[in-house]
């Protein structure tokens, strides 16, 4: 592991290009977060789903709006340019956390009982977990919630969101059930089986049981899902804004399993004995 971070941050130092990704799975994250921030700028307002401001009547909305999308934009495309690339990091891990904690969380506290709730917590957890592992590499090892401790950190936040998403797929079975592709038999049983997996992928997180393979099996069926479920919406003319915005968002929680699973990249697939909770050397 340790060996991994080191080879991760050479590669950013080393890189002659301007644009460097450091991996498929970090481009990835990074165009997704910019696509994002695309879609606020070209639609004017707070992206669906997971960005819902909870004040119907907030004062300059549009105006926030076009600033939370400038910094997706920003941080998106910063992720990419080595000169920037680390404050991007930092913004970018910042302002997901400022999402999780003043927007999700507080509907969790006050509708505890309701799994949907938790499933919208669930679900920006994941991606705030993507940008946590990224800010710990880029970051300096003894910047705040960066380095080994940062990874840790972010490995436990992965495993305890996913049951929140895999959960959902229980409660509101009808509704998932809706999603699954009509060509596909037995609907039920698909919505049974992913809600599964990600239970299945929390454990072997959490507990250190293959970790690489289940964090990689999780992004695998995040991406799945987006595929499957919200692409073929996207050839509708004209595009369904819901469908463009739940499909950017999917890809961004397939995306931020993806980066975790590679957190684990120092790890033999079938690796047990390095549960989240225990700090990674490095």
């Amino acid at each position: 592991m340790e060996q991994s971070i080191h080879a991760d941050r050479s590669a950013f130092a080393t890189a002659d290009s301007k644009a460097i990704p450091l991996s498929p799975a970090y481009a990835a994250f990074a165009i997704v977060m910019a696509l994002l921030g695309v879609i606020g700028l070209v639609y004017g307002d707070v992206a669906l789903v997971w960005q819902r401001i909870p004040i119907e009547h907030l004062p300059g909305q549009q105006l926030l709006a076009y600033a939370f999308a400038l910094v997706e934009l920003g941080t998106g495309v910063g992720l990419l340019l080595r000169p920037v690339a680390k404050s991007a990091a930092a913004v970018l891990f910042a302002y997901m956390a400022l999402w999780a904690v003043l927007l999700k969380l507080p509907a969790v506290v006050a509708v505890p009982l309701m799994e949907a709730t938790w499933l919208g917590f669930g679900e920006i957890a994941v991606i705030l977990a993507g940008a946590w592992v990224v800010y710990a590499w880029l970051a300096d090892a003894r910047a705040f919630l960066a380095g080994a401790k940062g990874i840790r950190n972010a490995r436990v936040l992965f495993a305890v969101a996913l049951p929140m998403i895999g959960l959902s797929h229980f409660f509101y079975s009808p509704q998932t059930v809706e999603l699954v592709p009509g060509w596909l038999p037995s609907p039920l049983s698909w919505a049974y089986l992913t809600g599964a997996g990600s239970i299945a992928a929390c454990l072997g997180v959490l507990f250190g049981i293959f970790p690489r393979l289940a964090a990689t099996l999780e992004a695998a069926m995040l991406a799945v899902i987006t595929v499957l479920v919200w692409g073929p919406k996207l050839f509708a003319m004209p595009v369904d804004r819901t469908a463009l915005t739940a499909f950017v968002i999917s890809a961004a929680i397939a995306c931020g399993a993806w980066i975790v699973a590679q957190s684990y990249r120092g790890l033999r697939w079938l690796d047990i004995g390095s549960p989240a909770w225990k700090t990674p050397p490095g």
